[in-house]
């Protein structure tokens, strides 16, 4: 039951991420820096790599919260709730304003992909707290 918990995690966090980057592609395209065509579409070759490799990260993270909220007792939604959006806020989000900040990143692609990691991760605690 419990690949089948990490699995539907990782599906729900991935389809609000689908949803989280559609609503604002246009400031994290600008923010990110990525070369755009005429018609404002990122330029490149359409790979399908980036989606499959960011679901793959993605199953790992729901893989490793299961593991972490097993070994807490961690099994109501409270505790998703908070252990999601905890480690989405105080162990990703800061990770990825380190890495940005010393890649001369805008500030608006930190909150732009933190506030997706904090909303996915509790998106896969509270998955997981209902399995």
């Amino acid at each position: 039951m419990e690949y089948v918990a990490v699995l539907v995690a990782a599906i729900a966090a991935y389809a609000f991420g689908a949803g989280w980057y559609m609503a604002l592609s246009k400031p994290w395209i600008a923010a990110s820096g990525i070369s755009v065509d005429a018609q404002g579409k990122p330029q490149g070759n359409g790979s399908p790599m980036p989606f499959v490799i960011g679901f793959a990260c993605i199953l790992v993270v729901a893989g490793m919260m299961r593991h972490i909220f097993a070994m807490m007792g961690m099994d109501s939604v409270a505790d998703g709730i908070m252990g999601g959006a905890g480690l989405g806020a105080f162990i990703i989000t800061p990770w990825l304003l380190m890495c940005y900040t010393y890649g001369m990143r805008p500030m608006m692609l930190t909150l732009i992909d933190g506030t997706y990691a904090i909303v996915g991760c509790t998106i896969i605690g509270v998955v997981l707290a209902l399995f």
